[in-house]
């Protein structure tokens, strides 16, 4: 006679070595956890619940988003990279999926192509370039040219060393042929009260994080690190039109354990489109300078492999380690 244990691994064995396309024809059969790797009411985690309870709409089924904070993100991204390929357990992967295993070798997937698969797009938002007000350039030629001049004289705010607004920062330094000195915090709020009180000189933030110093005349905008103008600040040139090829930005994208079944698969890529396609989640959002995507699998996984690329040689050349 079998234990009750005996039995229920045997239930298990036998749901595993189900066709594919039968256990996708359930799918979801209990709550979906989203699980994001950043600390809740930042920009990630806003976006995440706003888009979670679209898609809970589609899947009938709760959509549960788990913050699940540490190394960098790389606890997150393990958890789900180790996780039942079922479609119960996701990831909200960013920018970190492809910046982590060249910073940080071993604390996460070392190859996240590998370990995920992915599901669509979510949304991207850009880094504006602000100055404080006593800095003299008025533009990023301008502001360029002063690094130049005085290499060293202006430093940078980041959220930390590695983070993706480090990185942009000397992305734009390499390229302009210019030094400044770097001033590592930890998040974007130190940062931007360093910004505010004019003892840094310049920091990439978001649009939405740097807006009240702007409005009170506490910092300027020079451009925006996206490839294109966005529609929220249209008047603010892109960095790449002063220096081609000089673009990037914080973006979101839905992931998958590998293996995870193809009718699966498409199921959340279906819920996660209506979510987006939804005016009123795209009218809270756009207003914020946050850019919805439209990208599928295949421009995820692009997406990520790019920047597999990009990254990593920023870091060698910068010499950049861990903060």
């Amino acid at each position: 006679m079998p234990t009750r244990r005996q039995a229920l691994a045997g239930a298990a064995a036998l749901a595993l070595a189900r066709p594919a396309s039968l256990r996708a024809a359930g799918y979801p059969e209990r709550p979906v956890s989203l699980i994001i790797g950043y600390a809740p009411g930042g920009l990630t985690d806003v976006m995440v619940r706003l888009v979670a309870g679209r898609m809970q709409q589609e899947l009938g089924q709760p959509v549960v988003v788990e913050n699940r904070t540490g190394a960098a993100t790389a606890i997150a991204a393990n958890a789900v990279a180790q996780a039942r390929p079922d479609g119960h357990t996701l990831l909200i992967g960013t920018n970190s999926l492809a910046i982590n295993p060249a910073l940080t070798p071993g604390a996460m997937p070392a190859d996240p192509v590998a370990a995920f698969d992915p599901i669509g797009e979510v949304y991207y938002s850009p880094f504006a370039l602000a100055v404080r007000t006593g800095v003299e350039a008025r533009d990023l030629a301008g502001l360029m040219a002063l690094a130049r001049e005085k290499p060293g004289h202006l430093n940078y705010g980041s959220s930390g060393s590695g983070s993706v607004n480090h990185l942009l920062t000397e992305l734009l330094l390499q390229r302009a042929g210019a030094q400044m000195t770097h001033i590592p915090f930890r998040g974007a709020g130190p940062a931007l009260l360093e910004l505010q009180a004019g003892r840094i000189d310049l920091f990439y933030a978001t649009p939405l994080d740097v807006r009240p110093l702007v409005q009170e005349g506490k910092a300027r905008l020079l451009a925006i690190s996206s490839p294109e103008r966005i529609p929220a600040l249209p008047e603010l040139p892109s960095v790449a039109e002063s220096f081609e090829g000089c673009a990037g930005v914080l973006w979101q994208g839905l992931f998958a354990p590998a293996g995870t079944p193809e009718p699966i698969r498409a199921r959340l890529h279906a819920a996660l489109r209506s979510a987006l396609a939804d005016p009123a989640l795209r009218e809270r959002v756009t207003s914020q300078g946050v850019v919805l995507m439209e990208g599928d699998a295949a421009a995820l996984r692009q997406r990520l492999e790019a920047e597999m690329r990009l990254w990593p040689q920023i870091i060698r050349d910068a010499g950049i380690t861990p903060g």
